[in-house]
């Protein structure tokens, strides 16, 4: 079963895409914020990270920043969400951006374009 973490500071957004994810077959862990997210990615990497941009303790750029800089994760496909007008400079070779509102159709063609059907 392919891996996703899901990262973002709204419950409510987390606990929405973690449940249409996990209906499509996917397996997907959770955090609230960068720190939290980058530990869990390092400990247990996934196949796919899905952040937010604005967010405590770390945001989503400096998370796809440390994702990039990493071995192990450095190949991992990262899609930053966000409802900011203009996109962020990402300096990561897999990473793409996404503005919000992103609907639950987008979000599964992106996923399964990225790392295929669960």
């Amino acid at each position: 079963m392919k891996k996703i973490l899901v990262v973002d500071d709204e419950f409510d957004i987390l606990t929405t895409w973690r449940l249409v994810l996990e209906m499509e077959g996917y397996e997907v862990s959770t955090a609230s914020n960068g720190r939290i997210a980058l530990d869990a990615a390092r400990s247990n990497p996934p196949a796919l990270v899905i952040t937010d941009w604005m967010m405590p303790h770390m945001d989503g750029v400096e998370l796809v920043r440390q994702l990039a800089a990493s071995d192990g994760l450095a190949r991992v496909p990262v899609i930053l969400m966000s409802a900011a007008a203009n996109a962020p400079a990402l300096e990561h070779p897999y990473a793409q951006f996404r503005r919000k509102p992103f609907s639950i159709d987008d979000l599964i063609d992106t996923v399964q374009s990225l790392i295929g059907p669960a």
